[in-house]
């Protein structure tokens, strides 16, 4: 399975398998990954999913969709990198893939 990392705005990492299919958000939520809340389950309602991907893996992971971009205006620390963790896919290509987790949504790991 691919590894993703999460890593806290204090600098805490969580490295997890993650089955192949599932999202970035939903590896999370299984693994009780603080800091990504999914309140609209994954349905790219919401921002609360928001996280910073590695520059070095945005060629991989791609760009945000318009409806993305759309919901990203409702998430605080947005940047160049910023992704909804409910809209990346995971898959083999993604393993060992990191993402952070803004400021504001944080707490321990």
């Amino acid at each position: 399975m691919p590894k993703i990392t999460y890593v806290s705005y204090e600098g805490l990492k969580r490295t997890l398998e993650i089955k192949e299919g599932l999202t970035v958000m939903e590896g999370a939520i299984h693994n009780s990954v603080a800091g990504i809340d999914a309140e609209c389950g994954g349905a790219c309602a919401c921002a609360t999913c928001h996280v910073l991907v590695d520059q070095e893996w945005m060629a991989k992971v791609g760009p945000p969709s318009d409806m993305e971009k759309n919901m990203l205006q409702f998430a605080s620390e947005v940047g160049p990198t910023s992704r909804l963790s409910c809209q990346i896919r995971v898959t083999q290509e993604l393993d060992g893939l990191v993402v952070n987790t803004p400021k504001t949504q944080q707490s321990a790991l």
